[in-house]
């Protein structure tokens, strides 16, 4: 720990600035440029690699009106650009564009800048509220990288438990096994199937759209994800086929096993590597590795921990002292590995002494070195009982003596084959007591105390190792302070004045049937004079995510005589939507919804919405 502390002082001391998310490295039109005509295009540079949404780009009028865009591309088939052709005919004032991309390390990155034509606006609009994220969809989406950390872990470290350690009987073993590979399963199924709303910040509802769903398979993070499901199916074969085969000998594994299933924990290792932070920023060969390493010595030591604490409670017999020792060399060999890793990981996120305080990055790693540090120390202890174990285990050498006959001639002692030859003898083996000049015994009951202890050192061990790993999933989503440290100093990056907020209206029905309440949440973006986006969402009586046959949304303004205007809502697969509905006007509109449960039952409701412009 001394060794890894001297060696952060001496990287940080001469980091130089570098970035893993991405940052806006430059636009054209400039951030507050004033052009003399029209651009035809607008084009975004980026430090790194970026992913583009069908929705990556918004730009608004002067009188904060959506302009009618097309899809937007990467500039001359540079990956780290974005570009969206502008309309001809734009009129004179100060232009809002508000982006969204994916960065390459899978994190959504977003911002806005404006530029005028002509002259500025002589008024600038309201600061709208920033819309970033969907907070039920991050929710559920963290939860996922959660459980897919420890599941991870359970997995490889008891799999490797099994195949270094040798466990006399590895069948107490088969749950952790099984619990982690249908774990990590369900949480990549989810965070799949989560990963197109969030990288749209948009409702869990949204997941259901084809569309967006196949925009993810083609995405670095979609790629990463399927490959995952790949190999944990690849993970299964391997377990049934050896399950059907005889057990290989107790002191040894076999090679081609030990080969397969270090192959099978590399590549799972992979598709988290290939899809945060380590794919992205500087030395990306070199952090790739180092977070593969690092991923696998954390679940050899932390899954294997789990693995040696339920093979100490539940086997009927205690495990040999061997399998103990195997287990306290592999887990100081992965303890080196983590330091070493750790060390250039954080050097290589952090930049700086001083982002330790005051970045989210920094902060979050200071947790996570302060709790490691704990981990240590339970660890250390669980070595010590380890250590008192195999003693009290060892063969004890006894001088075997001769009682001398008292009143013999010469008085000396009597002598026969053998006599003061040493014995072995084990522990507690129900042997008579030592004489004085013998070496003393340990108790009997000595192995079982240590084997308690070092089950609840192991104990505490496996619950400061949870809490690691769920620190190092926040910290995986939290931007690296030299990201931030470069975002900061690169213009453009935060939201402007000009850049609407979407607005929100929920609408009750009740077709008067068993469960035919209900609600309907629609969102209006930007919910201004002009071309307008719909999203609708459906709730049923209980709260949740209900499918309806049909949805239909229509908007009068009684004052101007004008309506209804249909939405044109269409079913996006769980949701309904359109981006091409337009308010000419401003005023007080009448929004009506008729929501049709079944094929008899549909039921029509009404709100006021205010168009401002």
């Amino acid at each position: 720990m001394l060794l890894g502390a001297v060696l952060v002082l001496l990287l940080l001391g001469g980091a130089a600035p570098a970035s893993a998310h991405a940052g806006l490295r430059g636009a054209d039109p400039e951030d507050g440029s004033v052009l003399e005509s029209a651009p035809r295009y607008v084009t975004l540079t980026f430090t790194e690699s970026v992913g583009l949404l069908e929705d990556s780009f918004r730009v608004y009028s002067p009188e904060n009106r959506r302009v009618s865009l097309g899809e937007p591309q990467h500039a001359d088939g540079a990956s780290d650009t974005a570009r969206i052709d502008l309309p001809d005919g734009l009129a004179e004032g100060t232009y809002t564009v508000a982006w969204r991309v994916i960065s390459a390390d899978s994190h959504p990155a977003s911002g806005a800048f404006s530029f005028s034509i002509g002259k500025p606006s002589p008024t600038a609009p309201a600061v709208p509220a920033e819309q970033v994220e969907h907070p039920v969809t991050k929710s559920l989406y963290d939860t996922g990288r959660h459980l897919a950390y420890i599941a991870a872990a359970l997995l490889v470290g008891t799999a490797a438990f099994v195949a270094l350690c040798r466990p006399p009987d590895p069948a107490p073993l088969r749950t952790p096994l099984l619990t982690g590979w249908w774990t990590l399963l369900t949480a990549t199924v989810a965070l799949l199937v989560l990963r197109a709303p969030y990288e749209t910040g948009t409702a869990p509802a949204t997941a259901f759209d084809a569309s967006a769903f196949a925009r993810t398979l083609t995405g670095r993070p979609g790629i990463a994800l399927l490959t995952r499901l790949v190999l944990l199916l690849l993970t299964a074969a391997a377990l049934l086929w050896l399950s059907r085969r005889p057990a290989p000998e107790p002191d040894r594994t076999p090679r081609a096993h030990l080969a397969a299933g270090a192959a099978l924990s590399v590549g799972l290792a992979l598709t988290w590597a290939a899809a945060e932070h380590a794919s992205a920023g500087i030395q990306v060969p070199l952090a790739m590795t180092s977070s593969v390493l690092h991923l696998l010595a954390m679940a050899c030591w932390l899954g294997g921990l789990t693995a040696l604490f339920l093979t100490l409670r539940r086997t009927r017999t205690p495990p040999p002292v061997a399998t103990v020792a195997r287990f306290s060399r592999l887990a100081f060999a992965s303890v080196t590995v983590l330091v070493v890793t750790g060390v250039y990981q954080s050097w290589r996120g952090l930049g700086s002494w001083a982002a330790l305080t005051e970045t989210s990055y920094g902060r979050t790693l200071t947790v996570k070195l302060v709790v490691t540090a704990l981990l240590l120390a339970a660890a250390g202890l669980s070595r010590h009982w380890t250590a008192r174990l195999a003693a009290a285990k060892a063969p004890v050498a006894v001088e075997e003596r001769v009682p001398q006959l008292v009143g013999a001639a010469g008085a000396g002692p009597e002598t026969k084959p053998g006599a003061g030859k040493p014995r072995t003898e084990e522990p507690g083996s129900g042997e008579p007591e030592a004489g004085p000049g013998d070496r003393p015994r340990p108790p009997a009951d000595e192995p079982d105390r240590h084997r308690r202890a070092l089950r609840l050192s192991a104990l505490v061990e496996v619950a400061v190792g949870i809490v690691v790993l769920l620190v190092t999933s926040v910290l995986t989503g939290t931007l690296p302070a030299r990201a931030e440290a470069a975002a900061a100093e690169t213009a453009g990056t935060a939201p402007v004045a000009g850049l609407p907020g979407a607005s929100t209206v929920t609408i009750p029905y009740d077709v008067g049937t068993p469960g035919g309440k209900g609600r309907v949440q629609i969102t209006l973006d930007p919910g201004r004079v002009g071309e307008n986006g719909v999203q609708a969402v459906v709730f049923g009586a209980d709260g949740g995510l209900t499918i309806v046959p049909e949805l239909r949304l229509s908007f009068t303004l009684a004052a101007k005589d004008i309506g209804p205007v249909d939405a044109r809502l269409t079913d996006r697969g769980g949701y309904w939507a359109t981006s091409d509905l337009n308010l000419p006007l401003e005023g007080t509109w009448t929004m009506k919804a008729t929501v049709r449960v079944t094929e008899l039952d549909q039921v029509s409701a009404s709100r006021k919405v205010r168009i401002a412009r």
